[in-house]
């Protein structure tokens, strides 16, 4: 029998792991999500939103755009930094604040909708990440979720860097959040309705070996697997990554662009 997984010790690496290398760099890339995702929870001016693991704060400007009282929350507070010099920049009026997705140090019901793109999903405890979700949401509010799915490009990604660095034994996939099944699950009793709409984010590098060059650099999960492994593993993990890319590659010669896909989730709350 496997011992109980430590969670604490296991959030302490991971906040090690998403602080190093600049997650602002990839995660600009992906604002368009952050501006559909709004679009799908249909929100409003003067409603309180709360962005839950925030990372450098896509869903949180795109809520402030929209008029909207915006929490934009992280446990990395690195990450929050990048998304304050975003709002100033486009002098938009948002609070930041360091705040752990498993204990949100908020009142029950205290927002009109609760969102996360691509960050609750990396929690360690899932059902304490939605119950926590759900309980600063209002009934009838909105939870809105962009959550990568377990066969699409990212997570063919954390499976190529698992057959080098194996997860712990017994620690849920985060690729879990990108099935209907499990969302029903940790949602179900607390939801009014679940619309899940796949949706495919295209990510553009010049090649296979630019993209691997970048989120070597920068990505915090690939940053620290690639500094982790031994040089032959490493190589191989290159390789692996290589050939998954350009596998799935749909500009052809010249150029790369890689179809990820992932669910864009809203919840309403019961």
């Amino acid at each position: 029998m496997n011992a109980p997984i430590d969670l604490a010790a296991l959030k302490s690496r991971q906040q090690t792991v998403w602080a190093s290398g600049d997650y602002a760099v990839i995660g600009t890339t992906l604002q368009i999500v952050g501006e559909q995702l709004a679009e799908a929870c249909d929100l409003r001016w003067d409603e309180r939103v709360l962005d839950v693991a925030a990372g450098n704060g896509n869903a949180t400007l795109a809520a402030a755009r929209r008029g909207a009282h915006v929490t934009s929350t992280d446990y990395v507070g690195t990450l929050l930094e990048r998304g304050a010099e975003r709002a100033r920049a486009e002098r938009l009026d948002v609070a930041f604040q360091t705040a752990d997705a498993e204990a949100l140090p908020f009142d029950d019901e205290r927002f009109d909708a609760v969102v996360s793109t691509f960050g609750v999903m990396f929690a360690p405890d899932h059902a304490q990440a939605a119950a926590e979700m759900a309980r600063v949401c209002r009934s009838g509010g909105r939870i809105g979720l962009a959550n990568w799915t377990p066969d699409g490009m990212v997570g063919q990604l954390f499976k190529a860097i698992g057959r080098q660095m194996p997860p712990p034994a017994g620690l849920q996939s985060p690729a879990l959040w990108g099935t209907r099944a499990h969302l029903e699950a940790l949602f179900g009793d607390r939801a009014a309705s679940i619309a899940i709409t796949p949706r495919v984010f295209n990510f553009r590098y010049r090649s296979a070996a630019h993209f691997i060059a970048v989120f070597r650099a920068w990505y915090g999960p690939v940053h620290k697997a690639f500094a982790a492994l031994p040089a032959d593993k490493a190589t191989r993990l290159e390789r692996d990554l290589t050939e998954l890319l350009d596998g799935l590659d749909v500009a052809g010669p010249g150029s790369l662009v890689v179809p990820g896909e992932y669910l864009e989730i809203v919840i309403t709350r019961r």
